[in-house]
């Protein structure tokens, strides 16, 4: 079928919203009506080269939400007019991770930078005769999405595309790296450090499990504002200033739990982040860094002697398919804020104007919305 998609044709180009040719779905495919896409940071990683894609052009997008018009023979889960929610995450359900609960490290996730469809292999996106791959398995910043049934999560029909789109990677992978990975308490002090689509959830998610104190550390101020409006109780603008702050506010304890969701992931940053990290506490690495970055600074002595624990995390550690319906739940509940997220809204043609709003720090989260 024809549909029209933002590709990347290279490191350090801009999207170009170009004509695209998609496949009808195979055998376990689901083909999906574009409602709402973020403008999520991962895909600026592609941009940047942080995040290398073995295969350029890219159809980008990973994050999220339409309404499904058709699909393949052996799909079970979902039907034509059924709304879902993206998950870049694909499960399926009968590997050793999915079934022992962490879907998140499902089998199929080592075939989210392939050329071809995780179904089959086979090549099912074109602009012309070039073939395109898609972020993640996915694609979302195009008119339509011909995606696995493992990477689809059905939800109430009821629910506004913007909030289906954006639990299926941002809030998910911020609300569950405090919640999940960090396991935050209630009574803990936790300092997060980047205020951005993924910070901003590890945020109200440390709010939701009843952390005391929330330190949230950005320099841009608008961020830390909005921080303040999600649950953090302090701001700062740099590590440095917060650990100094964290030392008169907790009499020398410091922070039960560091959530580190920076732009960009750097190897440097690991040791101030352990050093805003108490006895027995946990640092959790949330961001993407470039892929072949391979040093980063700590002391080993002081990780040991304090007990510390250092953990990295992907979807937050969470379930998507339990995920993704929990977080609209409380959302529908009046527990989670998504509306508030929003910054900006734009059409396809404007991605490119997104991406600019998101290095210049003015935007939270923005979203393409499709008609």
């Amino acid at each position: 079928m024809k549909s029209r998609g933002a590709v990347l044709w290279g490191i350090g180009e801009e999207w170009d919203v170009i004509d695209i040719d998609i496949d009808t779905p195979g055998p376990g495919e689901v083909l999906v009506k574009t409602k709402a896409a973020g403008l999520c940071h991962s895909d600026e990683h592609l941009v940047t080269g942080d995040m290398f894609m073995p295969h350029y052009p890219c159809l980008g997008g990973h994050e999220g939400a339409g309404e499904v018009v058709e699909v393949g023979p052996g799909v079970t889960t979902v039907a034509p007019g059924d709304h879902v929610s993206m998950s870049f995450i694909p499960s399926c359900g009968r590997c050793k991770w999915c079934v022992s609960g962490r879907s998140n490290l499902c089998d199929l996730g080592a075939q989210l930078f392939d050329l071809g469809m995780i179904t089959d292999g086979r090549i099912a996106h074109r602009s012309g005769d070039t073939t395109l791959a898609r972020m993640c398995q996915i694609g979302s910043f195009a008119e339509h999405m011909l995606v696995s049934e493992a990477a689809v999560v059905k939800v109430e029909p009821d629910l506004p595309w913007h909030a289906v789109a954006l639990v299926s990677c941002g809030v998910a992978t911020g609300f569950g790296s405090a919640v999940h990975r960090a396991a935050v308490e209630p009574g803990d002090t936790v300092a997060v450090v980047g205020i951005g689509g993924i910070g901003i959830n590890a945020v109200q998610g440390a709010r939701i499990a009843g952390a005391k104190r929330i330190v949230a550390i950005d320099p841009v101020e608008f961020k830390r504002e909005k921080a303040m409006e999600f649950g953090a109780t302090h701001t700062y603008a740099s590590m440095a200033e917060a650990t100094a702050a964290l030392s008169d506010l907790t009499w020398g304890e410091m922070a039960n739990k560091v959530i580190l969701t920076p732009g960009v992931m750097k190897g440097e940053m690991i040791e101030p982040a352990l050093t805003m990290t108490a006895k027995g506490g946990t640092c959790v690495v949330v961001a993407v860094a470039n892929m072949f970055e391979t040093e980063a600074t700590l002391n080993s002595f002081m990780l040991a002697m304090l007990n510390k624990e250092l953990k990295g995390t992907l979807f937050g550690s969470g379930n998507p398919r339990v995920d993704i319906p929990a977080l609209l739940s409380m959302y529908r509940e009046g527990q989670l804020k998504l509306d508030e997220l929003v910054t900006t809204t734009y059409s396809l043609d404007e991605i490119n104007k997104g991406y600019e709003d998101l290095r210049a720090g003015t935007n939270v989260r923005g979203v393409i919305l499709f008609d």
